[in-house]
Parts: structure tokens; C-alpha cells; sequence
């Protein structure tokens, strides 16, 4: 690992966000972090859900202020225009807000009333469902304008009205720069910023073998709402009722490359348990664009199988992560689950794995 993040994105609360709006259907106020210094929970782009009967989806902070927010909320909600609010928790007595929050930032938020097939929950959720797709959008969060400009507008290559050239620019630069940042500029000689949220899409995770230890493993991957393939060619093993939130394929192990778009995985796992399918699985990743291949078992079976596949295993060796996951001691599936989302986790990010306080 070289340190630099890969072009996907490991912040999925906006599927979180997605899935509860799919349900939505009165009114809502969602929050998004337009700026942070110091110390915070959330950076900019966070957002939170906030509904009038005080149900949160998503967390700005680990509890410090979402009661304040809540309140801010619902005058948001009853003057039906977006406002801002911030929070200073750097001072040592906190006799302002009074939530004791024991953080060292400063949060701004914008508050932005919204409602089913509106502008600001349409956006959330086509760039939830176009990244998913494998597309990089933008989402543009207006929080220095007129009151009619104000709020979350989608950029697929262009923005919504009433917003023109200069933030559409600047999000196509954003999106090509693969970096959220900050967008400044001038209409009718009133200033506008906004901050532009770069959305690629979440790390694809295809796994080659539908045993009973695929299931945790499957879990813990959408847990953290990553996109999830299963792949077996034991229709027995390849039941969906098993494996809930991913897709199941089912077919002969060398059918893997016709039956599933292999490029558009981030990772491969192979747990199939069954060597000649493991080397068909290996063979047929050996020309993808796959950046993590990750293979169950001890390293004499990854020799073996490096070994069968011959000539193709040069192109795979520099990917192949095996014995697959990181070294937690692992003895229980779920138990080897978690090491194996966390090493995936790890590769997405472009980080080792390593203890945090051990820096």
C-alpha cells in the first residue's frame, strides 16, 4: 500500500441516508456539514436526517448536539427556508450551547427543509443510486446565496437550475480532481459558496463461494452498505434468502467472467473451499482491473494454486492478498469475516492496517 486512497468512497451514510428517505413521505430537514476546524466527528458533506417527530437517520457528532439540532430543526421546518447553524465546542467551559460536548471543533451546518421528490432528497438519492452504478457525480451543498438558491443540487455532468456555469464548473473540476473542496463565486454581484461533495462510487465486493462462512462475511460488508456479489457454482450454497442485500449468481466456476462484470469490483474474494473453482476464479481475474484479490487458506494452498494457474499468476501476485485478512487472531467465521472486511477497508483507504495508537 502506497498510502493514496483509490477512486472509491468509504463514506456510505449516504446509502443510509437513501434507504430511510425510500420510506419518507412527509416532511424532513436534512443537515449537512458545510465547514469544520479542529477536532469533529463529521467533516464536510456529513449529512443527518432530521424528521419532526425527532427520529435521526445519521450522526454529526458522537451525540454532542443533536438535541440542539433537533430544535433548530423543526423552526427550520416551520419557516421553510434553509438556515445555518454553528457550533464552537473548543472552549474548556461550554456555557454557550450547554451540551457538554467534550470535543475541540467548530461545526457549521446547514439546515435544509425538504419533502419526498423535492430537490434536496431527489439529489441525495440519484447520487446515491448512480454511484452504486459505478458513476462519479457531485453533490453541491448552496449555503451562501439568496434564500431561493439555498440547499443540495446533483451534478451528473451538468446542475440543476436556477444554479449556472461557475458552480457547474466547479464541480466538474471537483469530480475530476477526485476531492471535495469548497466553491466560491459571483452572480449579480451577490457572493455565493457552496461545498461540493464529491460522491464516487462505494468499493464493489464480489466473493467467490456461498458457504456458511460467506454469510458473515457478507454481513459485515453491508453493514458498511459496500456492494456485494455472491458467486457459486453450488446452486445448493447460492440461495439469496442467504445472503440479504447482495446479488447471487449462480454458474460453472470458468462461467465467472461471462456472467459477472468482473471490472466493476473493487475486491474479489475467493472462499469457495474447492480448488479447481479457486484456480478457474483466479484465471479469470488474472485480466481484470480488480485492485484486491483476496484468497482463504494457508500459504502452501496459495502456492499450489499459483502454481495450477501458471503463467497468469505474474499478473496476479502484486493483488493477491493470502492468507486473506489482517492478523487479529482470527479463529471463528465471523471472526475471520471481520479480518477480511477490515483488510478490505484498509486497501480501499490505501492504508496498512495497522494500531491505530502505534503510529
Amino acid at each position: 500500500m502506497n498510502g493514496t486512497p483509490n477512486a472509491v468512497r468509504l463514506d456510505t451514510s449516504l446509502e443510509l441516508l437513501a434507504e430511510r428517505l425510500v420510506m419518507l413521505r412527509g416532511p424532513c430537514v436534512v443537515a449537512t456539514v458545510i465547514s469544520a476546524t479542529g477536532s469533529t466527528y463529521r467533516k464536510p458533506g456529513a449529512r443527518m436526517l432530521l424528521e419532526p417527530d425527532g427520529r435521526i437517520t445519521g450522526l454529526l457528532s458522537g451525540g454532542c448536539f443533536e438535541q440542539d439540532l433537533r430544535e433548530h430543526a423543526a423552526k427550520i421546518l416551520s419557516k421553510g427556508v434553509a438556515g445555518t447553524v454553528s457550533y464552537d465546542m473548543r472552549a474548556d467551559n461550554d456555557e454557550i450551547f450547554g451540551i457538554g460536548s467534550g470535543c475541540e471543533g467548530c461545526m457549521e451546518i446547514l439546515l435544509e427543509p425538504s419533502h419526498s421528490g423535492e430537490t434536496c432528497v431527489s439529489a441525495i438519492m440519484e447520487a446515491s443510486a448512480m454511484s452504486r452504478r459505478g458513476q462519479s457525480v457531485a453533490l453541491a451543498t448552496i449555503h451562501h446565496a439568496p434564500d431561493a438558491e439555498l440547499g443540495t443540487r446533483l451534478w451528473h455532468g451538468r446542475i440543476e437550475p436556477p444554479m449556472r456555469e461557475p458552480l457547474s464548473s466547479a464541480c466538474a473540476q471537483a469530480v475530476d480532481q477526485r476531492r471535495s473542496q469548497p466553491a466560491f463565486w459571483t452572480d449579480a454581484a451577490y457572493p455565493r459558496e457552496a461545498w461540493i461533495e464529491v460522491v464516487m462510487p462505494p468499493p464493489a465486493v464480489l466473493i467467490c463461494g456461498a458457504g456458511p462462512d460467506t454469510e458473515p462475511l457478507v454481513a459485515g460488508l453491508r453493514a458498511l452498505r459496500y456492494p456485494v456479489t455472491v458467486f457459486d457454482h453450488r446452486s445448493a450454497y447460492a440461495k439469496a434468502e442467504n445472503f440479504p442485500g447482495a446479488t447471487v449468481v449462480t454458474g460453472p466456476a470458468p462461467s465467472l467472467a461471462r456472467l459477472v462484470a468482473l471490472n466493476s469490483f473493487f475486491a474479489a474474494v475467493i472462499i469457495s473451499h474447492h480448488l479447481e473453482s479457486d484456480a478457474s476464479y483466479l484465471r479469470a481475474l488474472n485480466s481484470t482491473e480488480v485492485e484486491y484479490i483476496g484468497l482463504l487458506g494457508p500459504r502452501a494452498r496459495r502456492e499450489r494454486l499459483l502454481s495450477e494457474i501458471g503463467g497468469a499468476a505474474g499478473a496476479i501476485e502484486a493483488r493477491l492478498h493470502a492468507p486473506i485478512g489482517l492478523d487479529i487472531g482470527a479463529v471463528t467465521p465471523e471472526g475471520i469475516a471481520l479480518a477480511i472486511v477490515a483488510e478490505i477497508h484498509a486497501a480501499a483507504a490505501g492504508r496498512l492496517g495497522g494500531s491505530i495508537s502505534r503510529r
